[in-house]
């Protein structure tokens, strides 16, 4: 088949759909990328893949999708793929719509989160849910990351056959490594008594880095935070910089920024337990990176979190949007290496059996290239 695979920007094809890119293409499809232009795109076209860009944005703006909506619909009828198979909230069902006005013989969608899940006015909630129950109509192949979320898309009638294929990261990549671990614990400064817990996210308010700050004052002086990732320009909301600087001037050499980096697998080798205090989530893939290398979790109890992470076993849920539970986490774990690594091996031992990316892919081929579950 030739296959369209679209979603929004740059940094989701990459950290996202550029492993199934690669799966599909292995056996013998022809896959072509699609989203908004960015540098991080040098990375698949490196590896030979096509990359069609649009101008797709991250809004609810009607005026900017309709121009976008416009250029989907000019590049499928120019490609004329037998697929296409879309990606993210608002790109999903741009890219969806397009295929339905251009014809195209079958459209698929993953579901990464609703966005009528996400805190907000009642409104964009209603108006989300709305838009995903129309374009579920004309969706064929419909999957999601989370299992809660594919019982949503079933209870509130978006589509009457979800699959759950889940999210998956290559465990041969994330796996425990001591040379890495004794290379950057020395080059970022970590000492041998401290306990350094690692978030890996976008700088963004719901990614729960207020509270994880805050938390952090809280904490025993042998607790490090190292925080890898950036804002993107696409992001909206409050700039977690103000929350940065204060903190910075409170924890000193125990909060360690490093900025966007391409490392993750030695960063997480190094680290000794990771933490994800998000708003709302889809499945993160940061947990399962996490989980493989055989750190302990602490993250929020909302839905994808809590289908990984299982408490007392693998790590600490906290409830969401709450500074002295998360800090309590934290401090816990800091106290324990046996418990830390008691945890550690349980998480790699349940991210080895549920989210392996090898087993994912499959799942998700096997979907793709059938037509879907009744198929």
């Amino acid at each position: 088949m030739k296959i369209l695979e679209v979603t929004n920007v740059d940094f989701s094809l990459v950290h996202f759909l550029l492993p199934l890119m690669r799966a599909l293409r292995a056996n013998g499809h022809e896959v072509v990328g699609c989203c908004a232009e960015g540098p991080l795109l040098e990375g698949p076209r490196a590896e030979g893949f096509r990359i069609a860009t649009v101008p797709l944005a991250r809004s609810l703006n009607p005026v900017p999708q309709a121009r976008a909506l416009a250029a989907l619909v000019a590049l499928i009828r120019a490609e004329k793929p037998d697929l296409v198979h879309a990606h993210m909230p608002i790109s999903g069902l741009l890219a969806r719509t397009a295929a339905r006005i251009a014809g195209v013989p079958r459209i698929a969608y993953t579901c990464h989160g609703f966005l009528f899940n996400q805190p907000g006015p009642w409104w964009r909630g209603r108006l989300a849910l709305g838009l995903e129950r129309a374009a579920g109509r004309i969706t064929d192949t419909y999957l999601t990351v989370s299992a809660e979320e594919a019982e949503d898309a079933r209870r509130l009638g978006i589509h009457p056959n979800p699959v759950a294929v889940l999210n998956g990261r290559d465990p041969t990549r994330f796996r425990p490594d001591p040379a890495a671990r004794a290379r950057l614990r020395a080059e970022l400064g970590a000492r041998e008594a401290d306990c350094v817990v690692l978030a890996v996210s976008r700088l963004v308010r719901h990614k729960g880095f207020p509270e994880l700050l805050a938390a952090m004052a809280a904490t025993p002086p042998n607790c490090v935070l190292w925080v890898a990732g950036q804002r993107l320009a696409t992001d909206h909301g409050e700039d977690m910089e103000l929350h940065f600087e204060r903190a910075a001037a409170t924890l000193g050499r125990r909060l360690v920024r490093l900025g966007y980096r391409r490392d993750v697998p030695a960063l997480m080798a190094a680290a000794d337990l990771f933490c994800l205090p998000s708003h709302f989530e889809g499945l993160p893939m940061s947990i399962i990176e996490a989980m493989l290398t055989g750190l302990p979790v602490v993250a929020t109890n909302i839905r994808g979190p809590r289908e990984q992470v299982v408490p007392e076993e693998t790590g600490l849920l906290v409830p969401a949007m709450t500074v002295a539970p998360l800090a309590t986490a934290l401090s816990r774990l800091a106290a324990d290496t046996a418990l830390r690594q008691r945890m550690g091996a349980a998480g790699r031992a349940r991210g080895l059996l549920h989210f392996d990316e090898a087993r994912v892919l499959r799942n998700t081929l096997d979907l793709l290239e059938a037509g879907g579950p009744d198929a």
